[in-house]
């Protein structure tokens, strides 16, 4: 385990404590794809990636993503065409 992988468990721990689960999902929106593309977004991948991943256009993934940041469930790592994006914590399936 190196200090990036300490670091996300930090966020993901304290994120649950700050926002909770539905909150979480209130800003992404219900769709299945939508919870597919937050749950990629781990730092590792750029929006490029997850857009072609999760086959949601690249446009309304990075206005989403805009939004996601804005409203504080996820941070952009980076700039440019290297940015990536880094959620808060992972969101579970539904039951």
């Amino acid at each position: 385990m190196n200090d990036g992988d300490l670091l996300r468990c930090l966020l993901h721990v304290i994120g649950r404590i700050a926002i909770p689960d539905k909150e979480v999902r209130a800003v992404i929106g219900e769709g299945r794809n939508r919870v597919k593309a937050f749950n990629l977004f781990d730092g590792r991948l750029t929006i490029t990636d997850v857009s072609k991943k999760t086959k949601i256009d690249a446009g309304n993934l990075s206005r989403a993503t805009a939004k996601w940041v804005d409203s504080g469930i996820a941070f952009r790592m980076g700039e440019g065409d290297d940015a990536r994006l880094l959620h808060v914590y992972p969101i579970p399936k539904k039951p």
